[in-house]
């Protein structure tokens, strides 16, 4: 039998594991039904019509999981809580007891920064609920609503926001791996039997060499997403002996791995939120008119041009992968470890200086991520123009792809982890 089925077979036969898959299936399942609960008063004609006017809301519908395009409860997704989430790390770096919060204070200062992440999750929500709701309204993709139900629709959005949080908190929590990159790999996957039927609705015998060169080149894709997601840099690390009564202890040498990418997939995550959101604001201000709807017009049809877009996708992924390693990697604290317990890096003393190395090798090393994975993000957007295919783009449609690939590693290596663990229990 092969390892991996052997592998699944172990986990399985876990209770405890069992249990975890179990309940992430459960709470897919829940998000789901959400997802397809839609919000009164929708022509269907008028939402196919205008996603294909606004392509830039097509990727908004990646973060909701597929809940937009059918103008579900679910329809913002968990997109307010990942933009509370970058404007608290952000303001980290302007407010010294914000970072010495989510540093320092350990599991309470967490707590409590994920607590004000939650509370700023209602207000976006409820502007980005009202805001979309009026675009929707006039582009004609729903009816007039009253303020009564407006008010309804906005806090029954917003309400759908939240319970999305909380599940994707019980994932993390309860389940195996992150949840908010679960939730949305469970909205992506969920769209793949349609993705499939448009593909042979949409078949076309005499475009064959250009479907054989686009599947080529999205293995190589997905090959750049592992090597990137799994690709580290080894550094030796060697422990001084020490003698504590009868015994003798260290004396080893073993090393400290850094990945290239050690933000995983949250640069795209990020990357993504930024980008839409000034889109999202120019499309619903294009319509008011006077100079602020002709100046947002032009913001709008600025950021549909499909070279501004990956330029500006391409630089926000490299630099959301420097800021967010930034913020949750510390070398100082790194390097207090290691001298605590008598570690060294042959040839580089203890303390400031093992910390300006780790600095020096982590800026090497995060510069060959963050480009490479700008440049993965952006490369299935210049496939699909040299093979001019567009049915297939959801095979490698980059941000779709990369969260797929990148959250199949991690929740992978996590039940890996689960496993050695039990392994070490039992040994």
């Amino acid at each position: 039998m092969p390892k991996w089925l052997l592998k699944i077979a172990r986990v399985f036969k876990i209770k405890d594991l069992r249990n975890r898959i179990i309940f992430v299936l459960g709470v897919f399942a829940v998000f789901r039904i959400m997802a397809n609960v839609p919000v009164p008063g929708i022509d269907p004609l008028m939402v196919k019509q205008f996603f294909d006017n606004f392509k830039i809301f097509g990727l908004l519908n990646i973060f909701s999981g597929g809940a937009l395009d059918k103008m579900s409860i679910a329809m913002l997704g968990l997109g307010p809580y990942i933009t509370s989430t970058i404007i608290l790390q952000l303001l980290t770096m302007i407010f010294p007891a914000l970072e010495k919060m989510y540093k320092e204070e350990g599991e309470a200062g967490q707590h409590k920064f994920n607590q004000y992440g939650r509370l700023l999750t209602v207000p976006l929500a409820i502007f980005q609920g009202y805001a979309m709701l009026s675009l929707f309204q006039r582009q004609g993709v729903i009816g007039a609503l009253s303020p009564v139900l407006m008010l309804t629709s906005i806090a029954t959005i917003t309400a759908g926001t939240m319970v999305l949080m909380w599940l994707g908190e019980l994932i993390s929590e309860k389940g195996i791996g992150n949840g908010v990159s679960l939730l949305i790999f469970a909205g992506i996957i969920a769209d793949f039997p349609a993705n499939i039927l448009q593909v042979l609705n949409n078949w076309d015998a005499s475009q064959l060499i250009s479907i054989l060169l686009f599947l080529a080149m999205s293995l190589v894709i997905i090959a750049g997403v592992v090597v990137i997601s799994e690709a580290r840099r080894n550094i030796p690390v060697s422990y001084a002996k020490r003698v504590r009564g009868a015994k003798m202890y260290g004396g080893v040498s073993t090393y400290l791995p850094l990945s290239v990418n050690p933000a995983g997939v949250i640069p795209i995550i990020f990357a993504m939120s930024i980008l839409l959101f000034p889109g999202m604001i120019a499309n619903f201000l294009a319509g008011a008119g006077g100079a602020i709807g002709k100046i947002s017009q032009s913001v709008a049809l600025f950021l549909e041009n499909q070279l501004v877009y990956n330029g500006l996708y391409f630089i926000l992924v490299c630099v959301f992968t420097f800021f967010y390693t930034a913020v949750t990697f510390d070398p100082k604290q790194i390097s207090t470890n290691l001298q605590k317990m008598g570690g060294f890096i042959p040839g580089i003393r203890p303390g400031t200086s093992t910390a300006t190395f780790l600095y020096y090798i982590l800026n090497r090393i995060l510069l060959v991520g963050a480009l490479s994975l700008g440049l993965i993000a952006v490369m299935p957007s210049i496939v699909s123009v040299l093979t001019n295919i567009k049915a297939f783009s959801f095979l490698v449609g980059g941000t779709s792809l990369l969260i797929l690939v990148s959250v199949v590693l991690e929740t992978a290596r996590a039940i890996g982890a689960q496993l050695q663990m039990r392994e070490y229990e039992n040994f």
